[in-house]
């Protein structure tokens, strides 16, 4: 997993400011894959946003709803650039590296510093699902919660209906510790979502 974390273009900027998680959600530097650049969201990325966002089946089993329009985008990324300068926990947009398109974000949900955890989540274009693109965004985002961040635990969960996301925590080295039933409302409906987990040993078996 460590591959995905290496050489990523903030880390110079490290070198003049202190590595808290704060200043790291502020900054959220930049993360390399083979086929992925992760960065923070632009709002020139609104158009590649509605474009997938807009689509009810990537929306299907996540609690936020389809975009109706592009405004929906920008205000999505309005959102999340407030997190950015806030310190607070937040996604990165997900660039392919073949076209330059945005097509799906990834981040954290939430981050604990007493507990040393945090929860990841994550969305991408049905356009590239089945690729293993996810599972590389996937991998550098754990990467950086754990070697940056000095995470303990990263949860993540996923509603039953929808088992290719549990397969890509899995190929990503996460465990799973169980369904919670009726967990979540959701688009109208009590839904049952699996709870899958790293912790640092984990890491060691991949």
């Amino acid at each position: 997993m460590d591959k995905y974390f290496s050489g990523f273009p903030g880390f110079r900027e490290l070198l003049f400011s202190p590595d808290t998680p704060e200043s790291l959600f502020s900054r959220l530097p930049a993360l390399d894959t083979p086929r992925l650049s992760l960065r923070k969201m632009q709002m020139r990325d609104a158009a590649d946003i509605y474009a997938w966002a807009s689509d009810p089946l990537v929306s299907r089993y996540v609690l936020w709803d389809s975009h109706k329009s592009i405004a929906d985008s920008r205000n999505y990324i309005r959102y999340i650039r407030r997190l950015y300068r806030q310190g607070l926990p937040s996604s990165w947009a997900m660039v392919l590296k073949e076209t330059g398109g945005v097509i799906g974000t990834v981040g954290f949900m939430w981050y604990s510093s007493v507990n040393q955890s945090a929860e990841v989540g994550y969305s991408m274009s049905r356009s590239y699902w089945n690729r293993g693109l996810m599972t590389e965004a996937l991998s550098a985002v754990l990467a950086f919660g754990f070697d940056r961040l000095g995470l303990h635990r990263v949860e993540a969960q996923f509603d039953v209906r929808n088992p290719a996301s549990g397969k890509v925590m899995e190929k990503c080295g996460m465990r799973c510790e169980g369904v919670l039933r009726d967990r979540i409302r959701n688009k109208g409906e009590f839904i049952d979502v699996a709870l899958y987990s790293m912790l640092p040993q984990d890491r060691k078996s991949l």
